[in-house]
């Protein structure tokens, strides 16, 4: 069993940053694939960004590449998504997620990852 703690969620302009934090225990990296999901209110849920490969590789869903960023700290068991320039289709409840298979965020393995955190709320106002 891996539990998933999300932190960093808040409220800020369209055009500011924040940077969410997961901390996993135990630390998974390297058996699945962690990143992010999010869920805004009467939309369905979609892969944010995600790292795999024992961090070799990423993905970013499409309307987030080249402002979020994906990393870990393999020393702090602790995944991160540095958000910039956010917009207001950025708002929703973002989950951290971990799985066997990356395919999870991109809808590739036909089913959710099998480990969520409690999800954090973001906020962007314009």
């Amino acid at each position: 069993q891996v539990r998933l703690v999300e932190s960093g969620g808040g409220s800020v302009q369209a055009g500011g940053s924040l940077k969410l934090s997961c901390v996993a225990s135990p630390y998974t990296y390297e058996n699945h694939a962690m990143g992010w999901f999010r869920q805004a209110p009467g939309k369905e849920r979609e892969g944010v960004a995600v790292i795999y490969g024992k961090g070799k590789y990423s993905y970013y869903l499409d309307s987030v590449r080249g402002r979020f960023t994906i990393s870990q700290d393999n020393a702090k068991n602790t995944l991160y998504l540095q958000m910039n320039s956010l917009n207001v289709e950025d708002t929703g409840t973002y989950y951290c997620a971990a799985d066997r298979a990356w395919t999870s965020w991109n809808g590739g393995s036909g089913r959710a990852p099998d480990y969520w955190g409690q999800g954090t709320q973001v906020t962007v106002s314009s």
